[in-house]
């Protein structure tokens, strides 16, 4: 015969004690004299009590489980932010719940409603596309702490942690005008995000600031993906005479690198390239990539800090942090050649296609 599970009134009936001192006990709520404790323990170890972490869970009014909703887990950012979460979580006793949005609104406000109703203490939110305006209902009215992290989210309130995109763009302007470049083009994601504009505006900063007849001569933006850095590489290569670019993300790049490569494209002789990222090892490619890194694994660690924080009852509803970037100096960079210019002969349409517009 199956021998029944030892329940919480077992325990109590044998401690001589009720169910209540034994659930607050297990909890930590309460301090019993040493006799009586010994009690609980004896009875606990004699009958095999096992507590059940969900009705715990419950009678504590917390799960110690913290939400993850990310674009898309095979992108190897997103992958590498996720790690750090999760690493950080369990390092503060936190289990986490990883939900894989796919990138679209849709299934991120399913996600959000999900999460708001089940036993999760907070929420680290984290997006890759231009909010149309549906997204600030369901975080500002979840029933959840929520952490922002990585991209903004207009009119959200509550903490958030980003790279210093600006920062990043200044770095890279800077680093290619005192190489002398002149005419700098920019693939960055979607012209409504605030990453792509703030790392834009930190270029122009830099040819600002350095007196320079320089300009940012070719802007393409489009999806964070290697579709739109190939379509970006072949309007580049038939229209521009750029001398240098900023790419504005490593998915962008992967697509950049296959037209340049295709075309034969010497870098840096005819281009010198910076990319932004620095998770996808280009490190390894000939010539290597000068990139500016972002702080991913320290973002992951100050979301997770933020909204332990915010549940211990910290007051840290209105922290906005930007994390420092590097610019980490590389082989994709030289001074521009003396016919500056990367422009081609115009190709067959039956070639090359229909530029995009």
């Amino acid at each position: 015969m199956e021998k029944r599970v030892a329940r919480l009134s077992d325990v109590a009936r044998s401690a001589s004690v009720s169910v209540a001192t034994v659930s607050r006990y297990l909890n930590n709520s309460i301090q019993l004299p040493e006799a009586t404790a010994a009690r609980v323990r004896q009875a606990i170890e004699a009958l095999g009590y096992q507590p059940n972490p969900h009705a715990r869970s419950l009678s504590r009014g917390r799960s110690d489980t913290l939400g993850l909703v990310v674009p898309d887990i095979t992108n190897p950012y997103f992958a590498r932010l996720a790690a750090a979460v999760e690493r950080e979580a369990a390092r503060r006793g936190y289990g986490l719940t990883l939900c894989a949005s796919l990138n679209t609104q849709d299934r991120e406000r399913e996600y959000l409603a999900r999460l708001s109703r089940t036993a999760v203490d907070g929420i680290i939110f984290v997006t890759n596309h231009p909010d149309d305006g549906t997204l600030k209902e369901p975080i500002n009215t979840s029933s959840r702490r929520i952490v922002i992290l990585d991209e903004d989210v207009a009119g959200v309130r509550g903490s958030k942690v980003f790279s210093d995109n600006e920062q990043g763009g200044f770095l890279a302007g800077r680093h290619l005008v005192e190489m002398g470049h002149r005419r700098i083009a920019f693939f960055g994601g979607p012209e409504a995000m605030r990453s792509t504009q703030a790392r834009l505006a930190g270029v122009r900063r830099a040819i600002a600031e350095a007196g320079a007849a320089a300009e940012v001569s070719d802007v393409y933006c489009g999806d964070y993906s290697p579709e739109h850095g190939r379509a970006c590489a072949e309007r580049l290569l038939a229209r521009s005479a750029a001398t240098a670019l900023l790419v504005s993300s490593d998915q962008i790049m992967i697509g950049a690198l296959e037209i340049f490569r295709r075309e034969r494209l010497p870098i840096p002789q005819r281009l010198s390239v910076i990319g932004f990222d620095d998770i996808a090892p280009f490190v390894l490619f000939d010539p290597p990539l000068t990139s500016i890194r972002q702080p991913v694994d320290a973002m992951g660690r100050r979301a997770v800090d933020l909204l332990v924080r915010a549940l211990e009852g910290e007051a840290v509803d209105t922290v906005v942090e930007h994390l420092p970037v590097e610019l980490i100096l590389r082989e994709s960079v030289a001074r521009p050649p003396q016919d500056a210019t990367t422009r081609k002969e115009p190709r067959q349409a039956k070639q090359k296609g229909t530029p995009p517009p």
